[in-house]
């Protein structure tokens, strides 16, 4: 029998692209499982876990840099730890370009590998260690205690991308519109994406990336922005540091959203998620309730760790991080 209403072909084509789509999220669901590893490692979590339990007791600061590291890993090219290798003869290295010289947390991921190869030689990629990391180091700085599954069993690429960071990575000067833009583009809502932001309740800017807001803007509280200037001088003092929560800069909590609602985000981009716009409302919610900001971050994070990985052949488990087998 024939439809009542003939369906346009552009509409078939919607239709079919989504269900394409569905059918391709749930296949790496499907490849991607929290017990990968239960057999074939059964004390990698644990292992890593107290990797990142002795560094961040060592330096603080370290759990936002190593969740920092899996978020620019997964935003060029998906999780699959390409922001890890060195420069080649013909390629520079994601790590070397665009915002990617101030990552760090590169000696840690080592360290960690280096122990898992000692227990499982060539099992654990280090795209998992990136993911499981940024999980424990979340944990490791929380208050109150949380935590989340990681789905494990990614793969691990041979080849950076250089090329690809840039407009890959969003930029601190950026306003909310192109901010919801940059995470739209990954498949994130603007809630997705404010929650997400929270991960500025820890971990600190360099003076360069927040010159121009404490000198040039007007939506920021004004002794904030006095006290900035005598860490951030108009000139000079360009890797100078400031944390991007002022209120509690080494516990991963809800008073970042706060801060935002009293005009004190460090970063322009911070800001702009509280600055009259479709994001006020959400800023609210979890500068109220912590509840929602857990597991809105939580879901979010996995989502994230879900951003096109390598997994059954493709790739490699490389036996150096830095250096594709």
């Amino acid at each position: 029998m024939a439809p009542l209403f003939p369906v346009p072909s552009v509409l078939t084509t919607i239709i079919k692209s989504c269900l394409l789509f569905s059918l391709l999220v749930g296949m790496v669901s499907a490849q991607l499982s929290p017990t990968f590893y239960a057999k074939s490692c059964p004390n990698a979590l644990s292992t890593i876990k107290s990797a990142i339990d002795s560094a961040i007791s060592s330096e603080a600061r370290m759990g936002a840099s190593l969740i920092r590291l899996h978020f620019h890993d997964c935003f060029v090219n998906g999780c699959d730890a390409s922001v890890l290798l060195d420069k080649t003869a013909t390629e520079p290295g994601e790590k070397n370009v665009g915002p990617n010289p101030s990552l760090r947390g590169y000696e840690v991921i080592d360290t960690i590998k280096s122990q898992l190869e000692s227990l499982c030689p060539g099992v654990v990629s280090c795209a998992d260690i990136l993911a499981v990391a940024a999980r424990d180091s979340a944990v490791a700085l929380s208050a109150p205690s949380w935590s989340w599954t990681v789905d494990l069993g990614r793969r691990d690429s041979a080849t950076a991308s250089s090329a690809a960071v840039t407009g890959n990575i969003p930029p601190p000067t950026l306003d909310l519109s192109g901010l919801i833009s940059a995470f739209s583009k990954k498949g994130f809502t603007a809630k997705e994406m404010v929650a997400l932001s929270g991960i500025h309740s820890v971990g600190q800017a360099s003076c360069r990336n927040f010159r121009t807001r404490i000198y040039n803007e007007t939506n920021i509280d004004s002794s904030y922005a006095t006290s900035l200037k005598s860490v951030c001088p108009s000139t000079g003092g360009d890797n100078n540091l400031a944390p991007l929560d002022v209120t509690t800069p080494t516990t991963f909590d809800n008073n970042y959203y706060t801060n935002l609602i009293n005009k004190k985000g460090l970063l322009h981009s911070d800001q702009q998620l509280f600055s009259g716009g479709s994001t006020d409302s959400i800023v609210t919610t979890y500068s109220k309730n912590v509840g929602n900001l857990i597991t809105d971050f939580a879901n979010a994070m996995v989502k994230m760790g879900r951003l096109s990985p390598l997994t059954g052949t493709s790739g490699q488990i490389r036996k150096n991080c830095r250096i594709a087998n």
